[in-house]
């Protein structure tokens, strides 16, 4: 075997969504080499490599793979064409580098990327760093990685993204995202995966690290790190500009599993300035069919969102499973419109199965505590079930803020604190309900749930979340279907055993 096809063999790999073809079928393809010491001059063999990525991406066919050794490379780099179904075109890092694609003597004019997929499909990045793309200009995007005109069937995997900042005050729009992709045409974007990657120390402004957004159809968010952010980590959206097409504009059917998401704090920025802790660490915006699972969320501003911004828009049908969310400065988990500015809200949710603990560090917009669990207006037929909300000693275990809505179930939760226990209803701040009878009355809901049995977690001071063998969480929670409660818990375990579901995360 020649040195091209056993590269192949090393870097193409088998993957489970993108199959490829055997290497003793690929001996038509090629891999060209990239390196610092190159010239673009040269065929691209290994040892005569050129010298940019882009002049190599240029002669790159479906199937074909472009292989970057160490160094920096300074350069906006484009895919100018597609691969094919089971043909991708690879841009991976040699086996063992990390060469980076670096943006700090490229000027940013408009909306542009170090790395852009636009109009192509069946695309595979790997390996790289992309950092140090900053403007301190108005008007510009900066992103890390964009993709959008209809690109689709991608990976974007096993990257650190990191200092990418649009650097200018609140008042000139900023904006910056690490990974960015639009679906801005009449054809749907599909089967994007995005997973293992690091990203990090990023000023997005009112942007986000990873936004999915307009015509997206198909897409899974997992096993990405992310932290020391400005503003959102991860967010699905509907109802902003990404589509002229209202029918189009809203991401649906995706997933976001597996990630870690800390330190997302809007403090960082001068934004924060003004709004305080008033980022989240998940984001589920107007759009629909989202899952959100087997998440680990740690001091970030706020956990997850199934929230709309937007009237027309409402976050529908998006399951909130098998989360940790813990130590946040305001709510765990939320729902709803925001207060007095739309009315999309949410609908048909579920939020089951998730372990709060000590969430709302810090006071809300409007002086009051959040709560763990936390549902604003027009919220309307969802479910709330086997959760475990263990609230710090001052803290509101359910915080619903108006009365608009109705149709929601919230049931067969553990509640535990060692303070005084705290639930609101109807109300910004105040008429809090300290007795849990009285709750349930006010409420109409938790005929089911407990209150006041420590669940039992392994650690509240480290923290974690996991329960012990004898936890009274074990085994009690309601078995719904695995359609809902999906079929692995937070460890990737077995989540319905004999017909049996435990209340928090963990089975």
């Amino acid at each position: 075997m020649n040195i091209y096809l056993l590269l192949c063999a090393i870097l193409i790999g088998v993957n489970n969504k993108y199959p490829v073809l055997a290497v003793a079928d690929s001996s038509h393809y090629h891999v060209y080499f990239v390196s610092q010491l190159g010239n673009d001059a040269n065929e691209g063999g290994m040892t005569d490599p050129m010298r940019s990525i882009n002049t190599a991406l240029e002669k790159a066919l479906p199937g074909d793979t472009v292989i970057v050794r160490t160094g920096v490379y300074t350069e906006k780099v484009a895919f100018p064409r597609s691969g094919k179904p089971g043909e991708d075109i690879c841009l991976k890092a040699y086996p063992g580098e990390r060469p980076s694609i670096d943006g700090s003597k490229l000027s940013v004019t408009g909306k542009e990327a170090l790395v852009t997929i636009s109009n192509v499909n069946y695309i595979i990045i790997e390996g790289f760093k992309i950092c140090n793309y900053r403007s301190s200009t108005p008007g510009t995007n900066v992103n890390g990685i964009l993709a959008d005109r209809g690109a689709g069937h991608f990976i974007i995997r096993k990257n650190e993204i990191f200092n990418i900042e649009h650097n200018v005050i609140p008042e000139e729009e900023r904006n910056a995202h690490a990974i960015e992709i639009i679906g801005n045409t009449d054809t749907p974007v599909r089967e994007i995966l995005v997973e293992d990657n690091v990203i990090h120390d990023t000023k997005t402004g009112y942007s986000e690290n990873i936004t999915i957004n307009g015509y997206v159809d198909g897409f899974t968010i997992r096993k990405n790190t992310i932290y020391n952010t400005e503003n959102i980590g991860i967010d699905a959206a509907g109802g902003y500009w990404a589509n002229s097409n209202p029918a189009f504009n809203y991401a649906r059917n995706g997933v976001i599993s597996d990630n870690e998401l800390y330190n997302i704090d809007m403090t960082r920025g001068p934004i924060g300035g003004a709004h305080g802790h008033g980022a989240i660490a998940i984001y589920v915006d107007g759009a629909r069919n989202i899952t959100v699972e087997r998440n680990r969320i740690y001091e970030a501003d706020r956990g997850i969102g199934i929230v709309s911004e937007n009237d027309a828009y409402p976050t529908s049908s998006c399951i909130v499973r098998n989360n940790f969310v813990f130590n946040c400065w305001r709510t765990g988990i939320y729902l709803g419109g925001y207060l007095g500015y739309t009315s999309g809200g949410t609908r048909n949710c579920y939020v089951v199965n998730n372990t709060l603990l000590f969430n709302n560090k810090e006071a809300g917009a409007f002086g009051e505590i959040e709560g763990e669990i936390r549902l604003t207006e027009s919220c309307f037929d969802n479910v709330i079930k086997n959760n475990i909300v263990y609230a710090r000693p001052v803290d509101i275990f359910i915080h619903k803020y108006t009365n608009t809505g109705s149709g929601n179930v919230i049931n067969n939760n553990l509640f535990y604190t060692t303070g005084t226990p705290q639930w609101i209803w109807g109300s910004t701040k105040d008429n809090v309900i300290t007795d849990f009878a009285a709750w349930k009355k006010t409420s109409g809901a938790d005929a089911g749930s407990v209150y006041g049995v420590d669940p039992l977690l392994i650690s509240t001071s480290l923290p974690d979340l996991h329960i012990v063998a004898n936890s009274p969480a074990k085994n009690t929670g309601v078995v719904i279907s695995a359609d809902v409660q999906g079929t692995l818990d937070i460890d990737g375990k077995a989540r319905i055993v004999n017909n049996q579901i435990s209340k928090g995360a963990q089975q």
